[in-house]
């Protein structure tokens, strides 16, 4: 192994460490109560290691625990051939929903729960996450609509549709996903109220997607477009 070989495997063990004994103090006793000063203690590194690793406080807590910042993104663009963006993106998001409330059986994610309840600057920052995945989902849809080989009916303003598409439909999922949190169900109830949010999400977007291609997609394709 390279010498930078190993100074990269360090500096991601350093990383993983820092981030384990962060989310592990901020699940005892809540994030506002652990400051960075006891991170870097417990994790017997410096404070400047620490910011080296993370910019922000917020951002060490939320540490690879958001890849649904991603995914909708990621559906749209990942998607097999032939399956519409819209139609990928509702499969996805309905399926997202479902697996966020069964999660709330989980201790782990009913300590998560907890902390954003206590924390106003968590929850400032879940809303910064949501805004950076309303963005990605934006661009994924754009560049799939905007694609000289789209095989799929394209709206006739692509950039406007892929923002309200966007904002709404995660404004949807994010409403589904949070709302069961207060108050949170008990454990063994959990899995009934997963089923009852994904029911209304599968309704609720199949629904946005009829009536987006009723009546914003255009009636021609992309090749007939590029041919006029």
């Amino acid at each position: 192994m390279s010498d930078q070989s190993r100074r990269a495997v360090k500096k991601a063990q350093t990383r993983a460490h820092v981030r384990d004994t962060a989310q592990q103090l901020f699940s005892e006793r809540g994030f506002d109560a652990v400051p960075i000063a006891e991170v870097a203690a417990a994790a017997g590194v410096a404070v400047q290691t620490v910011f080296n690793h993370f910019a922000t406080k917020e951002e060490l807590y939320w540490a690879d625990r958001t890849p649904w910042v991603d995914a909708p993104a990621a559906a749209v663009r990942q998607r097999p051939a032939g399956v519409p963006a819209l139609t990928a993106l509702r499969e996805h998001l309905v399926e997202s929903v479902g697996r966020f409330v069964e999660r709330l059986a989980d201790p782990t994610s009913r300590c998560t729960i907890a902390d954003l309840t206590r924390s106003p600057a968590l929850q400032a920052s879940e809303r910064e996450l949501h805004h950076t995945a309303e963005a990605r989902l934006r661009e994924a849809l754009v560049e799939a609509w905007t694609d000289p080989d789209a095989d799929e009916r394209v709206p006739a303003d692509p950039r406007t549709a892929a923002a309200v598409v966007a904002a709404t439909w995660l404004a949807v999922t994010r409403i589904l996903v949070t709302t069961p949190r207060n108050p949170l169900p008990a454990p063994e109830d959990a899995a009934a109220v997963a089923a009852e949010s994904r029911t209304l999400a599968e309704r609720l977007l199949t629904r946005y997607e009829a009536e987006l291609v009723s009546t914003v997609l255009a009636d021609v394709t992309v090749p007939a477009l590029r041919a006029v």
